[in-house]
């Protein structure tokens, strides 16, 4: 989600903070997030991840062309790293262990737990996912993954609940507000 301001300039999500901290806005802009669409071509998990991965480096957010590419090649490391912890990850899969390994590598399979918690290791990085909630929480923490690589600033996800992750940008990271640490 963009904002252009006045001088038609392009803000990003800080660049909104910075201008509002000083306004009477700041109280409102506190309790936002940036969801950013994702895709739903089957990569929408790894894409979400990879955008997600992008923001907690301080980079800009992937073209969609790039953001596709980068998903392929973490799809790819997931399904290695299945394999490489076949003895630890075999138990939790559904069905036989090589023919899902063999369908998580086709790029329209949709991912879920088990490739967040391989996206985890890949990038050894925390992830956490959230979902919307219709109480004035906003947000909900369903699952976090990764916790022994650190449990600051994770990648950031959002579940639908239907099957669909979106890339989620929490403006105000270092600040812990009850709105999206309740679980």
């Amino acid at each position: 989600m963009l904002v252009c301001n006045t001088s038609l300039k392009i803000l990003t999500p800080y660049d909104l903070y910075e201008q509002c901290a000083t306004s009477f806005f700041f109280e409102l802009f506190c309790f936002m997030y940036v969801s950013f669409r994702i895709p739903g071509d089957g990569r929408c998990l790894f894409r979400s991840v990879v955008h997600g991965a992008c923001l907690r480096a301080g980079k800009p957010s992937p073209s969609e062309s790039i953001q596709k590419e980068l998903a392929d090649e973490l799809r790819s490391k997931v399904a290695d790293e299945f394999i490489r912890r076949r003895t630890d990850t075999e138990w939790f899969l559904e069905g036989d262990f090589d023919t899902y390994v063999k369908q998580i590598r086709k790029p329209q399979a949709w991912g879920g737990e088990p490739e967040l918690l391989m996206c985890s290791h890949v990038l050894r990085m925390p992830i956490t996912v959230y979902m919307s909630t219709d109480s004035s929480d906003g947000l909900k923490i369903i699952a976090e993954y990764g916790q022994e690589y650190g449990k600051e600033n994770p990648i950031r996800v959002l579940y639908h609940g239907y099957g669909h992750y979106d890339a989620l940008q929490m403006p105000l990271t270092k600040t812990k507000s009850k709105w999206y640490m309740k679980s």
